[in-house]
């Protein structure tokens, strides 16, 4: 016998993945739809086909599976690798990038819906949602963001005095009118042809406003 054989895989790890992954799918599905509190761990473990301990042996409680079903949706849109300029080129390009991703991202019905949920939590002010979605989604988009607004300016492709600033800028902006309306229910869908009208016009405006000065 050989014992130095390759031994197989140990079990129940590639199920273990796809029983995260299918937790993970039930909550970015039903948190928006439902609400917070409306959502159960058992209804996730229902959608998902496990039980509600497989839920609770991945994720310790209902705001930590929140959380990363936050963080992952953002990442799904918003991939690491969108940020990276050595890898996507002049830094327009890399700006359009993310704009599309983020774009696609905040007028998603399950971001529609998370934003009205989180709106009417923040009304009744006691909850602790808002912070959590805010530093599980937006702000590490803006860290990042400003990361690679940093580094623009210091191999002389932009001028951004104030990085942290100037990302909040640039996602507030891509977001413009269109979101506001979809958030609150008004008008009609926005065509791939606007949609990348708005967002190239807004890159080519954030590029107008931090281009390199001129050396006098």
């Amino acid at each position: 016998m050989n014992l130095f054989a390759c031994k197989p895989p140990g079990p129940g790890r590639p199920k273990d993945l796809e029983k995260r992954a299918a937790i993970l799918d039930a909550a970015k599905q039903m948190f928006p739809r439902l609400g917070f509190e409306g959502t159960s761990m058992d209804a996730i473990a229902a959608a998902a086909g496990v039980s509600k301990l497989t839920v609770y042996s991945h994720f310790r409680d209902k705001e930590t599976l929140f959380v990363e079903a936050i963080r992952q949706k953002c990442e799904e849109q918003l991939p690491p690798e969108f940020f990276e300029p050595s890898v996507r080129g002049p830094v327009r390009k890399t700006l359009l990038v993310i704009a599309r991703g983020f774009f696609g991202l905040i007028i998603s019905e399950e971001s529609i819906g998370l934003m009205r949920m989180l709106m009417a939590d923040a009304c009744k002010g006691s909850s602790r949602l808002p912070q959590l979605f805010w530093e599980a989604g937006p702000k590490r988009s803006n860290e990042t963001l400003e990361h690679l607004l940093a580094s623009a300016t210091e191999t002389g492709q932009l001028d951004v005095p104030d990085p942290h600033r100037a990302a909040g800028q640039f996602f507030c902006l891509i977001k413009g009118e269109y979101h506001m309306r979809r958030l609150i229910g008004c008008g009609e869908p926005i065509t791939a042809a606007e949609t990348e009208r708005h967002i190239e016009s807004v890159v080519d405006m954030f590029l107008r406003a931090y281009a390199p000065r001129a050396v006098s």
